[in-house]
């Protein structure tokens, strides 16, 4: 990975999948991310869990700070994410 792409802004991003779940991740292009979770090609848990649509994204200046924030969304408990989406729509 080149440099000018760890310094790119990045997006971290939270899906809804068919079975209710909420699957979070990086990407560059969540929107390209996304259509590949739905194709399959996207990660384990995707493929097991298809996605059915992003239901938040925020951008983040570097892939570091993504990272952390992605990190730290994926620590908090479900009902968390559920409360923190119903504040942010």
């Amino acid at each position: 990975m080149s440099e000018a792409n760890l310094m790119a802004p990045h997006f971290v991003y939270i899906l809804l999948c068919t079975d209710g779940s909420l699957y979070t991740g990086i990407s560059t292009d969540p929107q390209k991310r996304f259509l590949d979770h739905q194709k399959g090609r996207g990660g384990a848990y995707t493929r097991s869990h298809p996605p059915i649509k992003i239901v938040y994204q925020e951008s983040h200046p570097d892939k570091s700070s993504a990272l952390k924030r992605e990190a730290q969304i994926k620590r908090w408990p479900r009902s968390k994410k559920i409360q923190f989406l119903k504040l942010t729509t």
